[in-house]
């Protein structure tokens, strides 16, 4: 029997886990000046345009579980597939991306 987490973590788990420092990763794969409009503290940046090119950055995170999230959420769930292609089983797309965390978890981050 298989125990594959989903492919989606809801914002609220997210703020949990990072709040109790359990050792999920959040990583932003938005591009840079997205990442300077708005960010969760914490993300570390990995634009999905330079996904392939960091991969190797992250090798040392393959057993770890890896929260990922853009604007919305599409461009995280694209990105965890193809991590989970590369055999990062933990990696999960955060739903509604940094646009709900504003709307649901911390409204200081801006919408845009």
């Amino acid at each position: 029997m298989s125990c594959e987490l989903a492919l989606e973590i809801e914002c609220e788990v997210v703020r949990a886990r990072l709040d109790a420092s359990d050792g999920l990763v959040l990583i932003d794969c938005r591009e840079p000046d997205e990442h300077a409009t708005a960010r969760i503290a914490g993300a570390r940046l990995i634009p999905m345009s330079q996904l392939e090119v960091l991969a190797g950055e992250l090798q040392h995170l393959r057993e770890t579980e890896i929260a990922v999230h853009c604007h919305h959420g599409v461009r995280s769930l694209r990105v965890v597939h193809w991590l989970r292609e590369q055999g990062f089983a933990k990696a999960q797309s955060m739903a509604g991306g940094i646009d709900r965390w504003s709307q649901a978890i911390d409204p200081s981050v801006p919408r845009y």
